[in-house]
């Protein structure tokens, strides 16, 4: 079998992406039940939720690359930053659905690298709120935000994420 079901029921070939099979409902869904950090934070906090926060601290010019910039996760998982740098073949079909996703939703190509700054910020963050004392520096090379993060529940995260991307389309005219 070459390709998955997604929550709606379609049916999605993660080798072989097709813009017209994605859909906000899916990524919205898969994120949203999906844990940063590989479930190593102290609480759950979703992937839907850190879209969310990075869409947030960015211009609104890049408000909807922040929203999907972890699009590809509802199709094809995540690894850890180490393990992901030492598998091209997965970079590669991830970049592959990376671009898929930016052409679905008439973002630029390649990501800005402001959305991978604020990325970085918001797991700086992230680390500080979430995650045990850590052995070693991170080491980010930025400072966490203001504020302190309170995770939402999964379907919290879902329902906002769905409502940020309706208010970010209709503000694009889509």
């Amino acid at each position: 079998m070459s390709w998955i079901q997604t929550y709606t029921g379609r049916r999605f070939h993660p080798l072989d992406p097709v813009a017209d099979d994605l859909h906000v409902a899916d990524i919205a869904h898969s994120l949203s039940l999906q844990c940063r950090f590989n479930g190593h934070c102290r609480v759950f906090y979703s992937v839907a939720e850190h879209s969310v926060r990075v869409a947030d601290i960015l211009p609104a010019h890049l408000e909807r690359w922040g929203l999907l910039h972890d699009a590809t996760e509802a199709y094809v998982g995540d690894l850890p930053r180490p393990l992901k740098q030492q598998l091209p073949l997965y970079r590669r079909s991830e970049d592959r659905l990376m671009e898929v996703v930016a052409r679905r939703f008439g973002l630029a190509w390649p990501m800005p690298e402001a959305v991978r700054h604020a990325d970085n910020r918001l797991l700086a963050t992230e680390a500080r709120d979430l995650m045990a004392p850590p052995p070693e520096p991170w080491n980010l090379g930025v400072e966490p935000l203001d504020g302190r993060i309170v995770p939402w529940p999964a379907a919290e995260a879902e329902r906002r994420f769905l409502e940020r991307f309706g208010e970010l389309e209709a503000t694009a005219g889509r």
